[in-house]
């Protein structure tokens, strides 16, 4: 089976979504699954070096700080049902997030999930600038990346229009918002459903392909 996850990395529903996905997967165990991971992104205008998280967050949903602030305890709220940990009070900057997404196009296949995960935990946990290369370099190594090739794969211009390009790609597709998953490229699941939603999505998909395959 085959699931392709569109996400970005500063999107804390995303990594709610991931884990319900992951958790239903986990359940069902009914075949071999392979994950493709690709770049949406929420906001590519925001600088290299980043900018104040809050104001920017504020002028981007149209809210005061009291209304951003039971945004953030909600989702908070949100997250901690679901096992996810969302320190929005540590989180500094809002980023470009194409480095993080370059950095998991390059991860190997064996490791991308973790490397996912890493992502989102320098994030909304140690509130880190997954925008700045150094930070990024760090996680792949400690992942056991090649450390010589990784600053030169990150560095690639061509490789970073390419996840902007492939970002552009999936808006043109009919693809506005995420998480937003596709399996089998049949059933599409909009949003981070809980569990049991995932797990009625993949038996469906298992279901089409059994029928398609009878035909």
């Amino acid at each position: 089976m085959l699931i392709d996850i569109f996400h970005d990395t500063v999107c804390p529903w995303c990594r709610i979504g991931k884990k319900h996905l992951l958790e239903a997967l986990a359940q069902w165990q009914e075949e071999t699954v392979n994950i493709r991971w690709h770049p949406f992104l929420l906001d590519d205008t925001v600088p290299s070096s980043g900018q104040d998280f809050r104001s920017f967050m504020q002028t981007k949903k149209g809210m005061g700080v009291e209304e951003l602030q039971n945004l953030f305890d909600y989702t908070r709220r949100v997250g901690e049902k679901s096992g996810v940990k969302l320190n929005f009070d540590k989180i500094r900057l809002a980023v470009n997030t194409k480095l993080s997404h370059r950095l998991i196009a390059i991860a190997p296949d064996n490791i991308k999930k973790d490397v996912v995960e890493a992502i989102y935990q320098a994030y909304f946990e140690d509130g880190l600038n997954i925008g700045d290369i150094d930070v990024l370099a760090a996680i792949g190594t400690a992942h056991h990346m090649d450390a010589s090739q990784l600053r030169q794969q990150l560095s690639d211009d061509a490789a970073l229009d390419a996840v902007i390009a492939e970002s552009t790609f999936a808006r043109l597709n009919s693809i506005t918002s995420v998480p937003f998953f596709i399996i089998n490229n049949k059933v599409r699941v909009n949003g981070s459903h809980s569990v049991d939603v995932f797990l009625q999505a993949l038996n469906h998909a298992a279901i089409m392909d059994i029928t398609a395959r009878s035909w």
